[in-house]
């Protein structure tokens, strides 16, 4: 029997002292040093802050083999940033390439805390079978957890991109599920919208939903009703799905969503990065809409995003009120409720049950933590310098000592290599 001793656990629920954790994949049981029993395996966590590993609500793991790419891009808006950029990129990705950005990614999200990943997928040279490749790196090679999609577009064979969404839907675990991916409005025609809603069996999809003016623009020009309407006409907003970012939605829009069953995962990071606009969260929070964090792809250190919401909703409010801590915590419980009903497990508390998924991140206080005001240390303490030192997912030491058990030497150089290849043939 394996446990975690010494351990201040803080789920972004609760925070106890000083206690034991019994687990294998799933928590046995949780409580004080003082009855803690004799163990085959203990591993001390003390000087530590003990979470749950993290969910991350929104990333493009294709975008790997982008980092230190030199292309040349003038763009005039945000369409013609994806044409110049990232449609470039993802038109040359293959299995090879999606594999080595999975292990890569993995590796980076071990480093970062981050346990399970929910990823919109793109790669025009290999459409079936790369969601498999997605899984097999995340998932199989990694040991995290994953749920994966395919981006369907009018720039890509639509059957293969429904045959991709669906076929690899059909098998779940509690480590890896599938919804059906959809790029956005303004690259999906209405003889797509119909063809998905006729195809797709109800499944969540995942789609970018007025990330910038244009695809609203577009939506009205092209079928004279925003965004949100055309899902709603072709009954899209089916319950669990996800809208990434909604920066760009009316009050009306808002209405329609806060009667369906639906996150919203915003992006401020990457919002910010490509100057389209910042989320209405105020509103958002004010008609009750569920809201989960992502990065977009942009990066690994999750805990970045957490900093950026906070204060760039300050900014767009201008008031230092604007949100609260309070607020962080919310969304990362909705994440963490999010991918467990994708997942069908237990995910993100010390509770008996709850999949062993955690990691240690040494912390020095210099005030006095409570209960009151650990949320405080964390956001300004713990996320200030984000470095977890040991990471658990279904109870298999994943990190040791900052340390990775795999060859990321390997990982790396053939990444290099293929990323080099792509770059020659994309430009």
């Amino acid at each position: 029997m394996k446990a975690l001793i010494n351990a201040d656990l803080f789920d972004f629920e609760t925070y106890k002292k000083n206690q034991y954790v019994l687990f294998d994949k799933e928590i046995i049981d949780v409580g004080s040093m003082d009855n803690c029993p004799n163990v085959d395996r203990a591993y001390d966590c003390k000087g530590s802050i003990v979470t749950p590993g993290l969910v991350l609500g929104h990333s493009h793991i294709y975008s790997t083999f982008a980092r230190g790419w030199i292309t040349r891009i003038t763009p005039n808006s945000f369409e013609e940033l994806l044409q110049q950029m990232w449609w470039k990129l993802d038109s040359g990705l293959n299995h090879d390439a999606i594999f080595y950005s999975g292990l890569v990614s993995g590796i980076e999200f071990i480093k970062n805390g981050i346990t399970t990943v929910i990823d919109h997928h793109a790669s025009g040279k290999d459409i079936l079978g790369s969601l498999n490749k997605l899984k097999e790196s995340i998932c199989d090679e990694m040991g995290l957890r994953g749920i994966f999609c395919f981006e369907t577009s009018d720039r890509f064979n639509i059957s293969e991109c429904i045959e991709e969404n669906m076929s690899f839907s059909e098998n779940k675990t509690d480590q890896y599920a599938g919804l059906f991916g959809m790029h956005a409005s303004m690259t999906l025609s209405n003889q797509t919208l119909k063809r998905i809603a006729s195809d797709t069996k109800n499944l969540p999809i995942h789609i970018h939903v007025a990330e910038s003016i244009e695809d609203q623009i577009h939506s009205l020009e092209k079928y004279r009703k925003k965004v949100i309407y055309r899902l709603e006409e072709y009954d899209l907003l089916r319950k669990e799905s996800i809208l990434s970012h909604c920066i760009h939605l009316d009050e009306n829009e808002m209405d329609v969503l806060a009667k369906k069953d639906i996150v919203i995962a915003l992006n401020p990071t990457s919002n910010m990065n490509n100057g389209v606009g910042l989320p209405n969260y105020k509103r958002m929070k004010e008609k009750g809409l569920t809201c989960i964090l992502g990065n977009d792809g942009l990066g690994y250190n999750f805990t970045r995003e957490f900093h950026n919401f906070f204060y760039s909703m300050h900014h767009r409010e201008l008031s230092p009120l604007a949100i609260s801590l309070e607020d962080i915590k919310i969304i990362i419980r909705n994440q963490y409720t999010y991918a467990e009903k994708i997942l069908g497990c237990s995910l993100g508390r010390f509770e008996k049950g709850y999949k062993a998924d955690f990691m240690a991140i040494p912390y020095i206080a210099p005030t006095e933590i409570t209960k009151e005001n650990i949320m405080g240390h964390f956001f300004y303490g713990v996320c200030d310098n984000f470095r977890p030192r040991d990471l658990w997912c279904n109870g298999i030491l994943r990190m040791k000592d900052y340390e990775i058990k795999t060859d990321q030497e390997e990982i790396y150089d053939s990444a290099r290599k293929l990323s080099k290849k792509l770059w020659e043939e994309v430009l």
